[in-house]
């Protein structure tokens, strides 16, 4: 326990102790507040869109018969790769063959009718010609000849008709292509117009996708594009953007873009397979950025945010660039090491004790936005990049 001197001195020592203990209050009222400032220095910036697309070849293509009959052979298998005029399907022919056999005769019987009909014409040119015929039973001869004509060239028609029927009955492939379904066996009766065999023909693998129309700005032909599979995240691909379509699908809001691959087609892409696709739409190598949750006032590209300057909270108007779902380039009212302020409590004018944090815009969430209203799709890509 303090013991104060008696008399005059005793007073002077509690004088003393009070305006300390003022001081202390003052000070401590006075103090300014800490707050976290981001500490700007540049750093890269990237822009993605995540979006689903599904595998796609150029064109498709159902065989079917011309023809109605029985199946006799189906030589291929669902996945198989046939050559252009490769057998695929043959149909039982003991009917045509017999069609063409008759059509055969009746096309030999035809000759035989124009032979004689011709031999006629020509004794009767003699006889007229000797004043033993007239020209009216000359007549009837070259009648006969232009009918037999004409059946012959009907005749022929026949063996012709008998033989495309023959050829219809063996269905070959149209063109390089993959079997992807198989819908005939032996033994089955098959019509005219019904698809036996789907056929993807042989060419540039395409990724077809639906992106909402809302990020068609950002998109641009020749974009490059990393792609994964669900089933094989650890399997990542390239692709660019080959063409986006004029026009936007009024229902689903979104619009067609086609993808073409940088390099050989994966053994384990499929027809119609969904994939998860991420195209970058957007980097700076160098740029000051910010993470958004730091903007005050945002409107269109400017914003403003508090810079700490000599212990006070300034105001700072800003231009901004590039966009993320987590961060904003920042085109001017910046510049490196300025400290901003992240507290949304604090005004300008404030006395303000600067907490230094660094900050990128690595360390933000991820910046890839979803385009297609789809809320797991990109799983496997986000963790097969790395993300």
């Amino acid at each position: 326990m303090i013991k104060l001197p008696a008399g005059k001195t005793r007073w002077i020592v509690i004088a003393v102790l009070l305006t300390l203990a003022l001081a202390a209050l003052a000070a401590f009222t006075l103090r300014a507040p800490r707050a976290e400032a981001l500490l700007m220095q540049p750093g890269p910036l990237v822009r993605t869109l995540q979006f689903s697309a599904r595998v796609a070849t150029l064109s498709r293509v159902d065989v079917g018969s011309t023809l109605t009959g029985r199946v006799a052979q189906v030589l291929v298998r669902e996945g198989a790769q046939v050559r252009a005029d490769e057998v695929l399907i043959r149909l039982e022919t003991d009917e045509l063959n017999a069609a063409l056999s008759q059509a055969v005769a009746a096309e030999r019987q035809a000759d035989a009718t124009l032979q004689a009909a011709q031999a006629t014409l020509k004794r009767g040119q003699q006889l007229v010609a000797q004043g033993f015929y007239s020209a009216a039973q000359l007549d009837e001869a070259q009648r006969a000849v232009d009918v037999a004509v004409a059946q012959r060239g009907s005749a022929r028609a026949a063996v012709a008709a008998s033989r495309a029927r023959l050829t219809q009955a063996v269905l070959v492939a149209p063109a390089d292509a993959r079997v992807l379904s198989r819908q005939v066996e032996p033994g089955q009766i098959v019509q005219p117009g019904k698809a036996l065999l789907s056929l993807a023909l042989t060419g540039p693998t395409q990724l077809v996708a639906q992106v909402d129309e809302r990020f068609l700005d950002q998109l641009q032909t020749g974009q490059q594009a990393a792609v994964v599979a669900d089933a094989f995240a650890g399997q990542r691909f390239a692709a660019k953007i080959l063409s986006i379509a004029p026009v936007v699908d009024a229902q689903r809001g979104a619009i067609e873009v086609k993808f073409t691959l940088l390099q050989e087609p994966p053994a384990f892409l499929r027809e119609d397979m969904t994939l998860s696709v991420e195209v970058e739409t957007g980097r700076r190598e160098q740029a000051l950025a910010l993470p958004l949750a730091a903007l005050r006032q945002a409107q269109g590209d400017t914003a403003s945010v508090l810079v700490a300057v000599d212990g006070v909270a300034q105001e700072r108007r800003l231009r901004l660039g590039l966009r993320t779902l987590a961060a904003v380039e920042v085109l001017d009212g910046l510049r490196a090491g300025d400290a901003v302020l992240t507290s949304t409590a604090l005004k300008a004018g404030q006395r303000v004790s600067v907490s230094p944090v660094a900050w990128q815009p690595a360390a933000a969430s991820p910046s890839a936005q979803r385009a297609d209203g789809a809320g797991s799709a990109g799983s496997a890509l986000s963790n097969a990049m790395g993300r």
